[in-house]
């Protein structure tokens, strides 16, 4: 079900860019430094909060977080459609090998790099 809806919103928004021509704007490289902008808006909403006030946000604060999500996930989406990568397996891949890295028994509670660790067990 999810990998059909994402199909699908990759298809709106293919259709979207195709009916405003923005395609031609659209290459791999305009689309990673797009996404690295909104990235930084994001970041902007929560550059001077307090870690209490960073999961506490207004009813107004939390929309305009939601949006820059939003755009965030637009690029993503965009830039993996134009690099033909298939997002979904892409991080099934990514948790797979994020657990061999991390394993549980020995990160639980840690924030440290797995080269922090490994050289410790």
């Amino acid at each position: 079900m999810a990998e059909e809806s994402l199909r699908q919103l990759k298809d709106e928004l293919r259709e979207f860019a195709r009916q405003r021509d923005w395609e031609q704007f659209h290459s791999p490289k305009n689309l990673v430094m797009a996404l690295s902008v909104e990235a930084a808006e994001l970041l902007e909403h929560f550059q001077w909060l307090t870690e209490e006030q960073s999961r506490d946000l207004g009813d107004d604060k939390r929309c305009e977080v939601a949006y820059e999500m939003a755009d965030i996930f637009i690029y993503l989406l965009r830039l993996s459609e134009r690099l033909d990568i298939d997002l979904l397996q892409a991080v099934k891949e990514k948790m797979q090998i994020n657990a061999e890295k991390y394993p549980a028994d020995k990160v639980r509670g840690s924030a440290r790099k797995y080269t922090e660790y490994k050289t410790q067990s």
